[in-house]
């Protein structure tokens, strides 16, 4: 038996998608990459992880539906928040292909079900066709009697599905995630995700630190705390400060990354809980402006002085940290003067990297009503701009670095001479291979900065680097 997947949008998607493909794997099948050829007598089972937070998220997304809709498949799974959102969209698109493979589409909010799914279709009998068996699954854990191809069906998560996801080994990747949240209470005029995912939900601690030790246990010396707004973390009496206290009080080793960060939380309280030097000194803000007037129609719940101010206090409690953002340009009213404001704030802080994008309008959405639009011409040109001083904010952030020492995590070996590694500040390093030093994928290593790439074209990497 044969499975793929294929997945577009942020990290928390990629961690579920891993989930799913673990759950395949450990049940007997073939995972392919997708892509892989393959015909009737192989024809696996095919599961698309959508997204919905650009249009050009969703266009991608049907165009990678579309040309699966004409493989010879056993079934094509799409989940994800586009298929949470818009699944009359995706039937229809299964229409206008004559012959299409067998379509179901599952709402994000039930996407842990396919957990489930490889274990149910391994214990049936292997001659029955597996399009039947998948329809009789979704089928029962759904309570739909109308589930045939095409189909949807979409169920309300609840917080024990939204974190079924974490998982103990990863087989993609050298460094660990542990999603500890999902969902979003902010209502930002321009975003859909929490139209498709619902309310903030929040991991109970005592499970997230039975996860976390679970990592551990098996080895990893890095994890990733992530989930859609993990600033929004809330349980039993704790908040994220109060979460990344009891992880780090309750663990041995384990280093501990955070995702993306809302300026609105960087409270001199939280900030001091990042102290520990198991805590990454790289971290990512959601900005997304620097116009106090943009800012208050995208419905952000702070002004420029926070950025600011948060910026301070993170640089008050790591040594040079790594500090990245998100921009949206071209957001309706975004003047001339409103860019600039953005861009004077970004070059003013020295971000090491700017996350730019031009503004999308999404159905559903406040902003999507919005008058005084921005043309795609002069949102890409205020785009460039921004990413042109992403670049030389990463170039001067990796000069400081040089010549000096940091931990790292070993990521593969690109071949038997040299590997690759993220170092605790999230620079790409090369690594020629010591005798005296295994550099096995996921060991933590010390190693000395020791030069930049030949070729400003190489974004492969960022630096070279000398293990200790």
């Amino acid at each position: 038996m044969f499975f793929s997947i294929y997945t577009l949008g942020c990290k928390v998607n990629q961690i579920e998608s891993e989930a799913i493909a673990v759950a395949f794997r450990e049940a007997g099948f073939t995972v392919l990459p997708w892509g892989a050829p393959f015909d009737e007598t192989n024809a696996p089972i095919l599961v698309i992880n959508t997204c919905t937070v650009t249009s050009k998220a969703e266009q991608k997304a049907r165009r990678v539906i579309r040309n699966a809709l004409r493989l010879p498949c056993a079934a094509l799974i799409v989940s994800g928040c586009y298929a949470e959102l818009d699944a009359h969209n995706i039937v229809e698109l299964a229409r206008e292909e004559p012959d299409s493979a067998p379509l179901f589409v599952l709402g994000g909010g039930r996407k842990d079900v396919l957990l489930d799914l490889p274990g149910f279709l391994a214990t049936m009998v292997k001659d029955a066709p597996l399009t039947t068996l998948v329809s009789q699954w979704l089928n029962r854990m759904l309570v739909s009697d109308t589930l045939k191809p095409p189909c949807s069906a979409s169920v309300a998560d609840t917080n024990d599905a939204a974190f079924r996801f974490n998982m103990a080994d990863f087989s993609f990747r050298s460094r660990a995630s542990l999603k500890i949240q999902d969902g979003c209470d902010h209502r930002c005029s321009y975003c859909r995700v929490c139209l498709a995912r619902g309310k903030s939900v929040s991991m109970e601690p005592r499970k997230a630190l039975a996860s976390l030790r679970l990592l551990e246990e098996k080895g990893y010396a890095e994890a990733t705390l992530t989930g859609v707004n993990i600033g929004q973390y809330q349980s039993g009496g704790f908040d994220l400060g109060a979460l990344i206290a009891y992880l780090l009080a309750e663990t041995r080793f384990i280093r501990l990354r955070l995702s993306s960060l809302e300026p609105d939380g960087l409270s001199e309280g939280f900030i001091k809980m990042l102290a520990s030097p198991r805590i990454r000194p790289h971290f990512h803000l959601s900005v997304q402006s620097g116009s106090p007037i943009i800012l208050q129609r995208m419905a952000r719940p702070y002004q420029v002085q926070a950025i600011e101010d948060g910026i301070a206090l993170l640089r008050s409690v790591k040594a040079d940290p790594f500090l990245a953002c998100d921009i949206i340009t071209g957001f309706p009213g975004e003047t001339d003067t409103a860019f600039e404001e953005t861009w004077s704030l970004c070059r003013r802080v020295g971000f090491a990297w700017i996350h730019a994008f031009p503004y999308s309008p999404r159905p559903g959405t406040r902003a999507y009503s919005f008058t005084g639009h921005v043309s795609e011409r002069v949102a890409s040109a205020r785009m460039e701009r921004l990413l042109t001083l992403a670049r030389e904010g990463r170039r001067a952030y990796i000069s400081r670095w040089l010549g000096k020492t940091m931990e790292a995590v070993v990521e593969a070996h690109e071949n038997p001479c040299m590997a690759s590694a993220v170092s605790e500040n999230y620079l790409k390093l090369r690594i020629p291979c010591n005798t005296e030093i295994p550099l096995k994928p996921g060991a933590l290593i010390r190693c000395h900065l020791s030069g930049q790439p030949e070729s400003k074209n190489d974004t492969n990497f960022d630096a070279l680097a000398q293990a200790l």
